[in-house]
């Protein structure tokens, strides 16, 4: 993003270059969540997306929050990420509010954070599903839009999509 709005933040000049790889988070999103159901079927959820500059410009912290249909909060935590010039690592740490804990994002252990030029990709330990690992992908990604792919596994090998969230950006 060339211009970000002072709410947002911005990257500092001194910060790593691979800042610019999550940089399309920046700003307000409005979603709509899919996530599938056991027998087949899938859900719509209404979900929100800030994300931000902090810290001086050296970190982003974007949070996620879903609502089901009364407006009740189905999930809401906030990424923290960070990257390692040194090691050549991203750092990304989820916050579940609901549930007060951390969850790493793209450990080493299970490949790191992929960023081919066009798409995002890392694995983690599933903290509270009913399967091990989740894989989240980021594609299509725009200055107005955005998918988050969320697939889901038992060994880590073989992986089926659960969930999938459509961000367009809010033009406010």
């Amino acid at each position: 993003m060339d211009e970000v709005d002072q709410n947002f933040g911005k990257p500092n000049p001194n910060a790593p270059l691979e800042l610019a790889q999550f940089a399309f988070l920046i700003g307000r999103w409005r979603c709509e969540a899919k996530v599938s159901a056991d027998y087949g079927e899938w859900r719509t959820f209404e979900a929100t997306w800030v994300g931000r500059y902090i810290l001086d410009g050296y970190a982003l912290a974007d949070e996620y929050r879903m609502t089901g249909a009364s407006g009740e909060l189905i999930v809401l935590g906030k990424n923290f990420r960070a990257y390692d010039p040194a090691k050549r690592v991203w750092n990304i740490k989820w916050l579940n509010a609901l549930a007060g804990t951390w969850t790493d994002l793209g450990p080493e252990g299970l490949g790191g954070v992929g960023f081919d030029g066009q798409s995002i990709t890392y694995a983690f330990k599933e903290p509270v599903a009913a399967h091990a690992y989740t894989r989240a992908t980021y594609t299509n990604i725009s200055q107005t839009h955005f998918t988050w792919r969320g697939e889901k596994s038992d060994d880590g090998k073989a992986w089926n999509e659960f969930m999938v969230v459509e961000a367009y950006r809010n033009s406010e």
